[in-house]
């Protein structure tokens, strides 16, 4: 990547840390850390692992794009080393923290920092297809989540309608990405596009243009389902897992107050939380979002209010040291032709 648009992209992103900095309670950040001792220090470096789940994941994608004929072999991607990979990954989810609307900081800063060492359309179709990997498992992780409440917790009727919305929307979604993993999902997002107003005719000369790089984004989407489905099934499986130890933080840090924390609650914590914050997605940091998802949970599951709150409290302090370590990560990327 130039180094302007580097520098662009890191000062960006401390602008907007700065400011969300600048919007906590440093007391009540004080009183958190000190109630969460050194199970904080867990906290942060449970992410370094968490990370390495989500750049194998990419990894994997990056390997099976280089397979292009029917059957090939998935090899070891030689132009990029797995650890280069894993300091993308961290800055990019840092610039996706950062920005409002998620993935138009991040995906951005991938597609470029790729791009010069794989090409760019193969570059675009991998993170195209983790983006969508990540989405995916999301949206498994949702599903499954309902299932496990009902399985778990005692249920009332306007939960049971809650948990039938959610699974309806999250199996209509699934459909959806599978239609796109098998077909190709570039070309319908700029069909798309043109229907909005303003954006028709800006669309349709970019689509005339690029229509060859499209075509060849959308087969190689389509060949990791299609032509790979182990690399396909073991990607989602890899951000699947990666959902459910994150939950470990909330175990983590409700050991603080409720040594006998159970961890299957903390998933449908966590469950319940990031689908609010991903509906508030426009949001840098998902602010107030993730707050009120923590709130709302615990009530949800006969925890104290205090539970809810430090849990809120620390995840927000960590998602910011993760944020600026991530940030400082970009300006460590050399510069490339």
């Amino acid at each position: 990547m130039k180094k302007k648009y580097q520098n662009l992209f890191f000062v960006f992103g401390v602008a907007v840390l700065a400011v969300m900095v600048s919007q906590l309670d440093f007391a009540q950040v004080w009183d958190g850390l000190r109630r969460a001792g050194y199970w904080f220090a867990a906290v942060v470096a449970l992410w370094l692992f968490l990370y390495m789940f989500n750049a194998t994941a990419w990894y994997i994608i990056i390997a099976s794009t280089a397979c292009s004929h029917k059957g090939e072999p998935m090899r070891r991607p030689r132009e990029v080393g797995f650890w280069w990979l894993y300091k993308v990954t961290v800055s990019g989810f840092a610039l996706n923290y950062a920005t409002p609307g998620g993935l138009m900081g991040g995906e951005p800063y991938r597609i470029m920092t790729l791009a010069p060492r794989i090409g760019t359309e193969r570059a675009s179709a991998s993170v195209i297809l983790y983006a969508m990997t990540h989405i995916f498992s999301h949206l498994w992780f949702w599903l499954l989540s309902c299932f496990l409440y009902i399985a778990t917790q005692p249920m009332s009727v306007p939960m049971a309608i809650l948990l039938a919305a959610v699974g309806a929307a999250c199996s209509v979604a699934i459909w959806f990405f599978l239609k796109g993993y098998k077909k190709g999902i570039a070309v319908r997002c700029m069909n798309m596009l043109r229907h909005f107003p303003g954006l028709k005719r800006r669309v349709q000369g970019f689509v005339e243009r690029h229509s060859d790089q499209l075509a060849t984004i959308d087969s190689q989407i389509a060949a990791l389902h299609n032509q790979n489905p182990r690399a396909f099934v073991s990607a989602v499986l890899l951000e699947l897992s990666c959902r459910v130890a994150s939950a470990l933080e909330i175990y983590f840090i409700l050991m603080v107050i409720m040594p006998t924390a159970d961890y299957l609650e903390c998933i449908l914590i966590l469950a319940f939380t990031s689908l609010l914050a991903n509906l508030l997605f426009f949001m840098p940091l998902q602010l107030g979002g993730r707050e009120g998802g923590f709130l709302m949970s615990a009530k949800g599951l006969a925890l104290t209010a205090n539970a809810g709150i430090l849990v809120a409290l620390i995840v927000r302090i960590r998602e910011l040291i993760w944020t600026a370590i991530g940030l400082l990560l970009i300006k460590f990327d050399k510069k490339q032709a």
